[in-house]
């Protein structure tokens, strides 16, 4: 593996102040265009998100991965139908087809019962299934979802000034609506050396915003090499999904990751994902200059991010249903209703 280097970290606090000079707003977003254009990661210091409800939602989500399997199954996601929320057991997701070596709980923005979407019966829509206990999970999830998700339209607002968009061209094109997913993973120590929690992947909408503790393990392809990215849990690590790359024409990338937990320690991850709104579809920006070539024959899955069409729902869906076919099948009629197959012409490996 590459030296580590180290990945830009970023103060965005100028972002979230509204009395913040322009020219300081300006810089910020020049630091991000050029993270975003560079490597696609970095860290992010001035978030203002409290340390403690880090850690009461850390705390929580040990105490819930603690529980007897049949107490964890009382919420797992085969339960929540078309919705995906809910637990999944150790090796019970997907990537490139092979079982990640982690278990989790998915979890959103809720949805209520009577929800156009949810009546629909739209995939990734509907109420989060929070367990009986801990009782302070669902309290931390829900100041967490808010939070983060604010610190992310802000974020995003610094990356449309990197571009040379009005700051609010995001929450008006793309994010109005968002498709906001959280998700809450355990790792177990990795056993093999060439063992890993969750195998080479980019991420599929805007942007992640990624808590973690101080174990480490998450990698970040750096050209030819994998570089380390630094486990601080103070930090919040951001990185970029197929949409941004999709919007920019490859001018910022999704750039691929993977995690091995070799700490010896049970690892704790939170990724937050701030997606473009689901009917929403992704056309590239009229950027100045020409793009760089479309680097679909390099990527993880050998499919092209350009070569999409549809609506991000419809990628969404098509993603997901690879990382859980078993749960597709069992609600394939009602979102094959609701969300046509996918029509890009490269072909998704990880069928």
């Amino acid at each position: 593996m590459a030296a580590t280097p180290h990945l830009p970290v970023i103060d965005v606090a100028p972002l979230l102040d509204a009395t913040a000079e322009p020219a300081t707003v300006l810089a910020v977003a020049t630091r991000i265009d050029r993270a975003c254009r560079d490597v696609g990661f970095f860290a992010i210091t001035g978030h203002g998100l409290d340390p403690d409800l880090r850690r009461r939602l850390d705390h929580a989500a040990r105490a819930f991965f603690a529980l007897p399997t049949e107490q964890k199954a009382e919420i797992a996601m085969a339960r929540s139908g078309a919705a995906w929320r809910g637990w999944f057991p150790l090796d019970g997701e997907l990537t490139r087809g092979v079982p990640d070596h982690k278990e989790g709980l998915y979890l959103g923005l809720d949805h209520a019962p009577d929800h156009p979407r949810v009546l629909a019966g739209v995939p990734l829509h509907g109420p989060n299934a929070y367990p009986a206990a801990p009782a302070e999970l669902e309290p931390a999830v829900r100041e967490w979802l808010d939070r983060v998700v604010a610190l992310g339209q802000a974020v995003l607002g610094g990356i449309a000034l990197g571009l040379g968009l009005d700051r609010e061209w995001f929450a008006l094109h793309l994010t109005a609506d968002p498709t906001v997913l959280l998700r809450i993973f355990r790792y177990p120590p990795t056993e093999t050396a060439d063992g890993w929690g969750v195998a080479e992947h980019t991420d599929y909408g805007l942007l992640t915003l990624l808590a973690q503790d101080d174990c480490g393990g998450l990698q970040v392809r750096v050209g030819d090499g994998w570089v380390d990215v630094p486990a601080d849990p103070d930090l919040l690590v951001c990185n970029l999904g197929d949409m941004l790359d999709r919007l920019t024409e490859g001018r910022y990338r999704s750039t691929p990751h993977r995690v091995r937990n070799a700490s010896g320690r049970e690892r704790i991850s939170i990724p937050l994902f701030l997606d473009p709104s689901w009917d929403a579809e992704v056309v590239a920006l009229p950027l100045a200059g020409s793009p760089p070539a479309d680097d679909a024959d390099r990527r993880w899955d050998g499919a092209s991010v350009h070569a999409w069409e549809g609506t991000y729902g419809e990628y969404l869906t098509a993603k997901v249903a690879r990382v859980f076919p078993d749960l597709f099948r069992a609600v394939a009629p009602t979102v094959s209703a609701a969300a046509p197959p996918p029509r890009s012409p490269a072909a998704d490996p990880t069928a």
